[in-house]
């Protein structure tokens, strides 16, 4: 027992489980519809386009938080933006923002004079340095996800399954997905100082692809996306104590090794109940 709770009878080290406990909840909220929507490329550009804000208000001296903000409403705009473009697929559109803005925060980076030790910082986090305002912060995040998750729930809904439809029925697809993206970059500008820009993407896909197999409904996978999350939170932190790992790449690998082990296991089960095929009969 010693083994499990020592480490959380430190104070940073408890800091850090509240913080990835919240963040588990936002990215189950976001996470989900962006595993529905298939959107995981989109995630992954938008959590690599926070580097620019992050690194010119951390060279600036400013707020991280409100430098990503800023970057992330660039993404999000440029995205709806180039998303117009007939001549031009998403996903190329998404790609261009991607490197554009990755290039152009890794170039903010180099004009600083730690510039390893900042990029290291920004690209995987710091969950052991979260403090008492942070964890303020995310509260807050997780009050508006929840309300934008609960008022945009119908529209979210028809969006995932039939675009059509939901513009038949009013709800105003192309607005849904516009705050769809308002609350994809809401979980990963309040998830980046856990597990950083770079690995973002690992608690905000893994924990709902993994609930998938085994919930029923999106809210079902929703809830089983946050005590998955939370799970890889408190295994991460707990392995890191003892490893000497980073501590927020090892949280995200736990994330990821719940969803193979997950998907095995869903796989073995339909193995398991599979019908027999008979054998033909030869009279």
């Amino acid at each position: 027992m010693d083994w499990l709770t020592a480490p959380f009878e430190v104070t940073f080290v408890q800091r850090a489980l509240w913080g990835g406990i919240l963040v588990s909840a936002i990215c189950a909220l976001a996470g989900t519809w962006v595993v529905l929507r298939g959107m995981a490329f989109l995630g992954d550009a938008m959590s690599h386009g926070l580097l620019p804000g992050v690194a010119l208000a951390a060279l600036l001296g400013g707020n991280l938080l409100l430098g990503a903000v800023a970057s992330a409403a660039v993404m999000a705009a440029g995205v709806t933006a180039l998303g117009r473009t007939p001549r031009l697929s998403q996903d190329t559109g998404i790609g261009l923002l991607f490197v554009g803005m990755l290039s152009i925060g890794v170039i903010i980076v180099s004009r600083s004079q730690s510039f390893a030790v900042d990029l290291t910082g920004i690209l995987f986090g710091d969950v052991l340095a979260v403090r008492e305002q942070d964890l303020l912060v995310l509260g807050g995040a997780l009050l508006v996800a929840l309300l934008v998750s609960v008022l945009g729930h119908r529209a979210f809904l028809a969006l995932a399954f039939d675009p059509r439809k939901a513009h038949t029925l009013g709800l105003r697809p192309r607005l849904a997905h516009a705050v769809l993206l308002v609350l994809l970059g809401l979980a990963i500008v309040a998830s980046f100082h856990i597990v950083g820009t770079l690995l973002v993407l690992g608690l905000l896909i893994a924990p709902p692809a993994a609930a998938l197999p085994w919930a029923r409904g999106v809210r079902g996978v929703m809830a089983l996306a946050a005590l998955l999350g939370v799970t890889a939170t408190f295994g991460g932190l707990l392995l890191s104590w003892h490893l000497s790992t980073a501590a927020g790449a090892t949280v995200s690998a736990v994330a990821v090794a719940l969803f193979f082990l997950s998907h095995t296991a869903s796989g073995l089960r339909h193995l398991r109940t599979r019908p027999a095929t008979p054998h033909p009969t030869v009279d």
